[in-house]
């Protein structure tokens, strides 16, 4: 079970990379993407999957080499939570800022539009970078990503 472990932790580190590189260079472009949200919701189902089993692990007794593993598992979960909760804050801000979005016209209405997903790819895309750093630490102090 170790192995699947490292295994789903070598998905987490390239699904959320993958994520983060595609939000990067959207948002550095200005162009929302729709891409990148199938692509961060497939690293967030890995990050799950990944705690989950090393729950699993941790239930059935098998221990890591190094205690901050359990830190930094639970810091990704945390950082994938958290981020979601930014994003649904990103962009009320962004809609707080205007009065009635009905009363928009249909290009305003865009733009606003626009403004909001790219607020919040923003803010995921700096989330899955966090992911990623964590992921990283996790698997060095598990001992490394060999599978």
């Amino acid at each position: 079970m170790r192995d699947v472990h490292a295994t789903i932790g070598i998905m987490v580190l390239c699904a959320n990379a993958l994520a983060a590189g595609w939000g990067a260079v959207a948002w550095l472009r200005g162009e929302p993407s729709v891409w990148f949200w199938y692509l961060l919701r497939v690293a967030q189902v890995t990050v799950v999957a990944q705690v989950a089993l090393g729950l699993w692990l941790l239930i059935s007794g098998n221990q890591p080499q190094d205690e901050l593993h359990y830190l930094y598992g639970v810091a990704i979960l945390g950082v994938t939570l958290v981020s979601e909760g930014m994003r649904v804050g990103a962009a009320q801000r962004e809609l707080d800022e205007v009065d009635d979005v009905e009363a928009l016209e249909p290009a305003e209405q865009g733009a606003l539009a626009r403004r909001v997903v790219m607020r919040e790819m923003g803010v995921m895309t700096i989330g899955t970078l966090l992911i990623v750093t964590l992921a990283l630490r996790a698997g060095a102090s598990a001992g490394g990503f060999g599978v």
